[in-house]
């Protein structure tokens, strides 16, 4: 059994959303992506670039799903999101939306109104606790 790779975080900021900024529209990115501003659309990272990081910052409402390796959110989130490597809810983070991600930090003060599902995990062996037939005739 091979332990999966993950792919580490773009650490540059490629692209800057500013806090007086309303995009509508999807939007498809690679590198680093901050956003202050408004998105009213779906944010991709291109396919195959693992490394890629969305950073949300305080001031950022994004809605739209959201489908990136790596999440920073400290703003607000109304959509779906998958992070198929790591997702860190700072303080400010809000999501309302269902959340799939493989490894996640969540921040005293963090909200997600929605499912959380961890994603990349083998099928476990490991069978459910059953009570024998008979144990509450025991006494």
């Amino acid at each position: 059994m091979s332990k999966r790779q993950t792919e580490k975080p773009c650490n540059t900021i490629d692209t800057l959303i500013g806090v007086n900024t309303e995009i509508k529209g999807d939007i498809n990115f690679t590198g680093g992506l901050r956003i202050d501003g408004k998105v009213n659309g779906n944010i991709f990272a291109a396919p195959g670039d693992g490394g890629s990081t969305l950073v949300l910052s305080e001031h950022a409402v994004v809605t739209g799903n959201v489908k990136v390796p790596h999440l920073v959110i400290n703003g607000t989130i109304r959509g779906n999101v998958e992070a198929p490597e790591s997702i860190e809810l700072q303080p400010q983070a809000e999501i309302v939306g269902d959340v799939h991600y493989r490894m996640i930090e969540m921040a005293l003060g963090a909200s997600v109104n929605g499912n959380l599902v961890r994603e990349g995990l083998e099928t476990s062996k490991v069978t459910p606790f059953k009570a024998a037939a008979g144990d509450a005739d025991k006494g």
